[in-house]
């Protein structure tokens, strides 16, 4: 608050020039009225339209003395104390006189205490209590944790059906099996089953069904009581057959977005493919994967210039582009897509030039290693600080490497493999930023450059590149606890180059060079399968692009494949 506030607040503490009191039950609380009138509408239209300009004594009903106290002290100081204990009176107190100061205060809070079990109490709380921002927040956190909500929340089985019909009906619902959104129904209906087993007909149609598998649906739908009982259900059911079958024959047509069985939920995470070499020349493409639908999205920004052998990071709402090429000269630009406003902003530089530079997030910070500046293979390494907008040497690598790749692991920077200028590497090393070190850790069994380096079910995965002869296939998995390599399965197709993301529980690879050509095909390795399976090709052929994998966006539907659906918020959906 400015010193005007200040000076106010030490004459209401006086008593001077006081021209209200406030008085609730034996409690008097002397004020300026321009004051209260600043922070809440109530003592405004009480001071202006419902009283004389002489009153003087405002007798307040139905508050206690604590909370006018709290109120009156936001008014001159701008500062409340919002606690567990009195979060939910003051929230309460705070919406009958329209204090939206406090209400965001209170509301802040309450979203950062959000848990499975109680996401839903505070979401009816805002039934009674409207505050549209929270009410937002706290649905989308219920729709982002669905799963362990239905599995585990009290306060789901307490669900009215038409709040269970918004919930599982809205394209945000994560779900990574659409089985666990029929299994949840089938367990808020057990609660109370005489009272909600009509209801069926009701939240059937709601599941996609189509996307279930067919042994599924046939032993576990089917076959079940409830739906053998109810013959809308049966109609329901044989329309997702008839989906299903759809759906195989044709892979995966447009028409599936707009069959409310079949429509694919939007992914609660995006793979973004970044520039690269395509066609002879760099490119500025930008292509966005819905894993859900396995569809790619042209997100191309035109202002951005093209670049290739570059690093791409995701980090606090923003992605960021480091380093690369542009077939004349290596950079030391960094340029920030906001994926909020669509726009590219550039920030501070790095130190070096660095093309074929290796670049990972931890910790709040982006991480740039190694690389080529036009003249030499560098053994350098930098990290960048959003908050200052700052890059910062650290401690450089025990060896050059140029066309390496990196991730973060369990607090540490893993990079791998690369080009020191003479030959191809299998060498590795970690940095610990605790105590500003590179370690040198146990060699890859295959020199590899032009590799794809990530963190994946707790092991840092380095997948094909280039031995100095051939492109590879081949994979491998170290684990940091035995400082142990160990083979895992192979890629279908040799590539190095290659954009390279873990998303959605799998590894995917993304275009590259196979030995001879740049390609647009894409694969993904599901560690439970133990295999790897192909997924849809980009649009754009290219190598030398880099990956990253975007998160928690409140407009992620502008990234994912268009879906046709009549609701998209907790207020549009009504129950018949």
């Amino acid at each position: 608050m400015g010193d005007n506030s200040s000076v106010y607040n030490e004459l209401r503490l006086e008593h001077q020039l006081c021209d209200a009191v406030i008085r609730v039950d034996n409690a008097e609380f002397h004020a300026h009225k321009v004051i209260l009138c600043n922070c809440s509408s109530y003592f405004r239209a009480l001071f202006t339209h419902w009283s004389t300009p002489d009153s003087r004594v405002f007798d307040i009903p139905n508050v206690s003395p604590d909370m006018m106290k709290l109120i009156i002290e936001f008014a001159y100081t701008g500062f409340i104390p919002v606690t567990q204990v009195n979060i939910q009176e003051l929230f309460i107190t705070a919406d009958r006189f329209n204090v939206m100061g406090i209400i965001k205060a209170c509301s802040d809070l309450l979203v950062e205490q959000l848990t499975p079990q109680n996401c839903l109490g505070i979401w009816w709380f805002t039934d009674a209590y409207y505050y549209p921002e929270l009410r937002h927040k706290t649905f989308l956190f219920t729709l982002n944790h669905f799963e362990v909500v239905a599995a585990t929340s009290e306060e789901f089985l307490l669900l009215s059906v038409q709040d269970l019909a918004k919930i599982i009906e809205n394209d945000q619902l994560n779900v990574k099996k659409e089985k666990t959104v029929f299994e949840a129904i089938l367990r808020w209906i057990s609660y109370a089953p005489e009272e909600r087993r009509e209801y069926i007909s009701l939240l059937l149609p709601k599941v996609r069904m189509a996307l279930m598998s067919p042994e599924y649906v046939m032993e576990n739908i089917n076959d079940n009581e409830l739906v053998k009982a109810s013959d809308e259900c049966r109609s329901v059911l044989l329309k997702a057959l008839e989906a299903m079958l759809d759906v195989r024959t044709a892979r995966f047509s447009n028409s599936i977005f707009y069959n409310p069985l079949v429509r694919p939920r939007l992914p609660p995470a995006i793979l973004f493919a970044i520039g690269g070499w395509s066609g002879g020349s760099p490119t500025n493409g930008i292509e966005a994967y819905d894993v859900r639908a396995d569809r790619w999205v042209n997100v191309t920004e035109n202002e951005e210039p093209p670049r290739a052998y570059h690093g791409a990071a995701f980090l606090n709402g923003s992605v960021y582009c480091v380093g690369g090429f542009d077939s004349i000269e290596q950079f030391s630009i960094v340029h920030k897509f906001d994926l909020d406003t669509h726009t590219w902003q550039e920030v501070a530089p790095m130190h070096s030039s660095r093309c074929y530079v290796s670049v990972t997030v931890m910790d709040g910070y982006i991480y740039a290693m190694g690389g080529y500046d036009g003249h030499d293979r560098l053994e350098t390494a930098e990290r960048y600080q959003p908050e200052t907008n700052q890059w910062t040497l650290i401690a450089s690598m025990h060896e050059q490497r140029s066309d390496a790749s990196c991730t973060s692991l369990r607090g540490k920077v893993y990079i791998c493999g690369g080009f020191n200028g003479n030959e191809c590497l299998s060498t590795a090393e970690c940095y610990n930023p605790e105590t500003d070190q590179w370690t040198l850790i146990a060699s890859m069994g295959n020199r590899r450059s032009g590799t794809g380096v990530v963190a994946y079910a707790d092991h840092v995965f380095a997948v094909g590149g280039f031995n100095g002869t051939n492109r590879l296939r081949s994979a491998e998995a170290y684990n940091p606890n035995t400082d142990t390599w160990h083979s895992v399965p192979s890629m279908l197709n040799p590539r190095s180059n290659f954009g390279i993301a873990v998303i959605d529980d799998r590894l995917f690879v993304v275009g590259g060079f196979n030995g001879f050509t740049t390609t647009l095909d894409v694969e993904c390795y599901d560690i439970e399968a133990g295999e790897w399976s192909g997924a849809r090709d980009m649009a754009i052929s290219r190598s030398a692009l880099s990956c990253c994998v975007v998160y928690g966006l409140n407009n992620m539907a502008e990234y994912s494949a268009t879906r046709y659906s009549l609701q998209f918020s907790d207020e549009e959906v009504e129950v018949e």
